[in-house]
């Protein structure tokens, strides 16, 4: 009796755990923007990225030289350059966009990647989603209207548009991505290790002198910092997300990852102090809404046209 139940319970246990996984990970992803604004108080944006790139792209040597990879042909090295070229751009703007703004504005905002990167895939397919997709995503864009307006309605501020071109940008960057990649047979960890790479170069040359001066100064907080976004939110999250997109259904996962809003406005809150007025909660709400039920309606498209 005892035998039976166990092995009934561990499959179950076993997708616990994936899902436990992919909310793990977005958890990291939702305490980036706080560590990010941090570390722009101390240092320029480009050599926040720089040493960012730089411990990623270190630490996934290690992991492609462990695994035994092959040297890209010449069309990834090529595929690896260009998305490390826009995977740059999005940091870039994410992260000089957190440096103007809150990092729960950033965390909601960038949520929006949600939204669009079907709206794109769609386009580009000539296959047009549900309407009440639509309706989710106007939703969620009234919803970012009330967050940056705070607690009566204004102009939004540098860093808002920074953030909001980010999600577009980013939104760009993974549609391309599926293009370019997908039934292909290249290594997604060789793939990676060259957009860190790309980054860690262009963020360098852009800084060096900043770059030296961070390296020099940081202290272990800020280093742990640097630490955060270079292993925890660049390597440890692909390399987990990975691992449980492999054990799991493509709705579920994207499901458990859009969470990464809620993490943002709870770690911002919560440790980095930030306050959000009632109309302010109340575009978060309809942002968080918007993108869940977009999701969902996307994902349940997505299977019954497949």
């Amino acid at each position: 009796m005892t035998t039976t139940l166990t092995h009934r319970m561990l499959p179950r246990l076993g997708r616990y755990r994936v899902d436990l996984v992919l909310l793990l990970v977005a958890l990291v992803w939702g305490g980036s923007y706080l560590s990010a604004k941090v570390l722009t108080e101390q240092a320029s944006v480009s050599a926040v990225l720089a040493l960012r790139f730089l411990v990623a792209a270190l630490a996934l040597l290690i992991v492609w030289v462990m695994r035994r990879e092959r040297l890209p042909s010449r069309r990834a090295f090529g595929v690896g350059v260009l998305l490390g070229v826009t995977q740059a751009s999005i940091l870039w703007l994410e992260t000089q966009g957190v440096a103007f703004t809150s990092a729960t504005n950033a965390g909601l905002i960038i949520s929006l990647t949600i939204i669009v990167t079907p709206v794109l895939e769609s386009v580009a397919a000539r296959r047009w989603l549900p309407r009440p997709f639509f309706v989710a995503a106007v939703l969620a864009v009234v919803g970012v209207a009330l967050l940056v307006s705070g607690n009566g309605f204004a102009q939004p501020n540098v860093g808002d548009l920074l953030i909001l071109a980010a999600a577009l940008v980013r939104s760009l960057h993974v549609t391309m991505m599926g293009h370019l990649i997908r039934g292909r047979s290249d290594s997604t960890i060789t793939l990676t290790l060259l957009q860190a790479v790309v980054g860690a170069v262009v963020f360098t040359a852009f800084d060096v002198p900043g770059l030296v001066a961070a390296a020099l100064t940081f202290n272990l907080a800020a280093w742990i910092g640097v630490l955060y976004l270079g292993l925890a939110c660049s390597v440890f999250a692909f390399l987990a997300q990975m691992w449980a997109i492999r054990r799991t259904s493509a709705a579920r996962a994207s499901l458990l990852m859009g969470t990464e809003p809620i993490w943002a406005v709870l770690v911002g809150v919560s440790l980095g102090s930030e306050a959000l007025g009632l109309i302010g909660a109340l575009g978060a709400v309809l942002i968080i809404v918007g993108t869940f039920w977009g999701q969902r309606i996307e994902a349940s498209h997505r299977l019954n046209v497949g």
